[in-house]
């Protein structure tokens, strides 16, 4: 199944990675470690298609014109609390990027939907290019309503940054927003009646933090 902006990893060290990641036995350190690391490969391809701004160095040979970033301009929104746990991997890769934050959680007795509790990002998000995080984009109700909240604030360039997705949410989020990019490891098989992603990995947020 292919989805328009929907960007898949398929690598050998992805698959190595991710599969430590979804075994049952692995801890919390660990996890949060592959979490990360992960996160910084979903980055670097997220951002194949930024623009450099030309600049002069010089080596320790001659002068020369290069490429700079304007890490000014990037703006990483983590979706609470399982967001944070692929915050410090992207961090790694454009280290001085704004950070804002998206709180959300799932209420079990609204049929699963999203609750928004937090939200805060960094003045002048609407000039920046905004990217998403979140481990796991299952129905898309999350996802949905971070899109919606980043673009109210003006922003017109926004990409997701997600481990594994479900079909069922891919389908959503790219019908609703079809203007935004989504990167992830791995399209997994389905979401399971309690609306979990299938193999999935389990819930991110207590593997991240431990609370299970």
């Amino acid at each position: 199944m292919s989805f328009n902006n929907v960007i898949e990893l398929k690598h050998p060290l992805i698959e190595h990675k991710l599969g430590i990641l979804r075994k049952k036995e692995t801890g919390t350190k660990e996890f949060r470690e592959l979490a990360n690391e992960i996160g910084v490969f979903l980055c670097y391809k997220a951002m194949e298609d930024i623009e450099l701004e030309e600049t002069e160095i010089e080596t320790p040979i001659c002068k020369m014109k290069t490429g700079k970033l304007n890490e000014d301009k990037f703006a990483f929104v983590p979706i609470l609390r399982a967001g944070m746990g692929i915050l410090d991997g992207v961090i790694s890769v454009i280290p001085n990027a704004k950070i804002g934050h998206i709180g959300m959680y799932r209420d079990d007795s609204n049929g699963y939907k999203p609750v928004n509790y937090f939200f805060k990002v960094p003045k002048n998000i609407e000039e920046k290019e905004v990217i998403i995080l979140d481990p796991m984009l299952a129905t898309g109700g999350s996802a949905i309503d971070a899109i919606d909240l980043i673009k109210e604030k003006g922003v017109k360039k926004i990409k997701f940054i997600c481990i594994i997705a479900a079909p069922e949410g891919l389908e959503k989020v790219t019908q609703k927003h079809p203007d935004v990019k989504i990167y992830c490891a791995h399209i997994d098989e389905k979401l399971n009646e309690n609306a979990y992603i299938v193999p999935g990995l389990g819930d991110a947020g207590d593997r991240i933090f431990g609370t299970k």
